[in-house]
């Protein structure tokens, strides 16, 4: 196992869908910083600014750069994410999904909404994780989980941040998105340093407090999949869409696409 981590770390993972890896990406905060700089000069076609008109701030995020943003692809192969991903996770390996900045700039009083990141994906599997890592010492714009919802019987319903509106047209299968705090579930968050990260399974549902505070709040994010993922069709476009991947029902992610970045012996 990892030296980062404990049979602690993994079972509150497995129990909880949720936990905190002090110092995952610590020497590699100056690269990240650099790459997020580079990430908001030179956005990719998916970046999105978050806020309507009139609302303080700025919200940016965007996702699927690593393999034009040359320090986005160093941290993921060259770090240890990929192997404390593979005890977290109890898999033999390890592939890359996708990357994902996400900057909230001083007075942003917009809270990202609460979701699950597991039904705007085309990836069935329990073997999953989330890693999101502040790049500035976070208190309260920290990352919020709902311990123990990556076990709910039914998924939340994926919503379009901006518009506010339903993702896919069905949304029987899905329930209503919940108001933790009102309803008294169990929120873990933590004051946390440049390099920390928090692992979260795909089905957690999760969300973050606005910034308001005088600094910022830049996040890197990197999801990681492990054996039992496997492709699988929504009733409508994904989010990443990863246009042409060409992939059938079942089929494990193509390496070429999703390269494998940690194997065990």
């Amino acid at each position: 196992m990892h030296p980062l981590i404990t049979q602690d770390h993994v079972d509150t993972f497995q129990r909880d869908g949720v936990v905190l890896i002090k110092g995952l990406f610590a020497d590699h905060v100056d690269t990240i910083r650099a790459g997020i700089e580079r990430n908001m000069n030179e956005p990719g076609p998916y970046a999105a600014e978050n806020l309507k008109e009139g609302e303080g701030g700025r919200f940016f995020d965007d996702y699927c750069n690593w393999t034009r943003i040359s320090e986005f692809e160093d941290v993921i192969r060259n770090s240890d994410a990929g192997e404390v991903a593979a005890d977290l996770m109890q898999s033999g390996r390890v592939q890359v999904f996708h990357d994902h900045v996400l900057v909230k700039e001083p007075g942003t009083s917009k809270p990202t909404p609460w979701h699950q990141d597991g039904p705007y994906y085309f990836v069935d599997g329990m073997q999953n994780v989330s890693f999101w890592s502040p790049m500035d010492a976070v208190k309260g714009a920290s990352l919020r989980c709902v311990a123990g919802s990556h076990a709910w019987a039914k998924p939340v319903l994926p919503t379009r941040w901006l518009a506010e509106t339903s993702f896919y047209p069905n949304e029987d299968e899905y329930m209503p998105v919940p108001d933790p705090d009102a309803e008294g579930m169990e929120i873990r968050e933590w004051e946390m340093e440049p390099g920390d990260a928090v692992a979260f399974n795909y089905g957690t549902l999760h969300g973050a407090h606005g910034n308001t505070t005088d600094t910022r709040r830049r996040a890197f994010s990197l999801r990681l999949v492990g054996d039992d993922a496997r492709y699988v069709e929504r009733p409508g476009p994904t989010s990443p869409p990863f246009p042409g991947h060409d992939m059938t029902p079942g089929q494990v992610l193509r390496e070429d696409w999703f390269p494998v970045i940690y194997q065990r012996d």
